[in-house]
């Protein structure tokens, strides 16, 4: 796995002109956490990680450290951090920082859940980071960041028995500027290469086509169903509304008026008492010659 190395000039952390001292552009002091909207998520989730741990003098030393120049390297070698911080001492102290890798199997899941993505591959394979990735790791139980500092391991050769010294907590800031810069970095920290990630998500691909070949074309085809021609038939207007064959009575429904006859015309210019007699005759002899007419159509 090749190595890389960052430029040690600080781009977050210029060295200021005292006095007074140049307050940092992008960072505000670990007892003051900050929200900044333009920045990216990755950097402001490894910044959050800092402004979350409890000891924040010994990390406001580091921070002072590194906006007035003491990296003098920071690299980048398989999955740890290199650096060369100057102190008090001639020589500049060597350090080192690391958080554990995935397993081998681990990346097995994380590129799966990655192959079967359409946008995470489209984007990781022109070379951008999802804004979204964490959700990947989580759903196979992993965090792409650590959990708290504690999860970040360090080692200094300076005489200070304290863990996070000063040049650790200095090149703690300084790697915000490194996710800025590279945010695949995060992933070889965890074991993996951008470039790995890439060709282990074409290799993926690649399988999924030769192993679904069908089921591939069929995502990107839609079946065309082609309704059969209708045969030609000759029309005859002298029986075009004729129908010979006995008709089912179930076709034939024939529903009572709401109003008959009599009741149209309204009431009967007789007394009340003949009035009834007589349109209850009529009303029985309606309904009879009504029953008449339905069974004369049904036969």
């Amino acid at each position: 796995m090749v190595g890389f190395h960052i430029a040690t000039q600080p781009t977050l952390f210029p060295k200021p002109q005292p006095p007074p001292l140049t307050p940092m552009t992008s960072y505000q002091a670990p007892t003051n956490p900050y929200e900044l909207e333009s920045e990216t998520w990755w950097v402001q989730q490894w910044v959050d990680l800092l402004n979350s741990y409890r000891f924040k003098k010994r990390l406001e030393r580091g921070r002072r450290y590194a906006r007035e120049g003491h990296i003098l390297k920071l690299d980048f070698k398989e999955s740890k951090v290199f650096a060369a911080v100057q102190g008090t001492a001639a020589d500049p102290y060597q350090l080192s920082i690391w958080i554990e890798r995935f397993t081998d199997e681990d990346w097995d899941f994380v590129i799966d859940t990655l192959s079967q993505k359409a946008l995470y591959s489209a984007q990781l394979l022109a070379g951008e980071m999802p804004t979204d990735i964490e959700s990947v790791f989580t759903a196979n139980g992993l965090s792409l960041f650590p959990f708290t500092l504690a999860d970040v391991h360090s080692k200094c050769n300076c005489p200070d028995p304290k863990n996070p010294c000063k040049h650790i907590a200095a090149v703690y800031y300084q790697l915000a500027d490194a996710f800025r810069e590279e945010p695949f970095v995060l992933f070889q920290l965890r074991g993996r290469t951008k470039e790995q990630i890439i060709d282990a998500i074409r290799e993926k691909r690649k399988q999924q086509v030769e192993e679904n070949p069908v089921e591939t074309v069929a995502e990107d085809t839609e079946e065309v169903i082609v309704a059969p021609e209708p045969k030609s038939q000759t029309l005859n207007l002298e029986n075009f509304w004729q129908y010979d064959d006995a008709l089912d009575s179930s076709l034939v429904v024939i529903t009572p008026a709401d109003q008959t006859v009599l009741d149209l015309l309204g009431p009967m210019p007789l007394p009340a008492s003949d009035a009834q007699v007589l349109s209850g005759h009529f009303t029985s002899l309606y309904q009879s010659v009504a029953q008449q007419a339905m069974m004369s159509a049904l036969s």
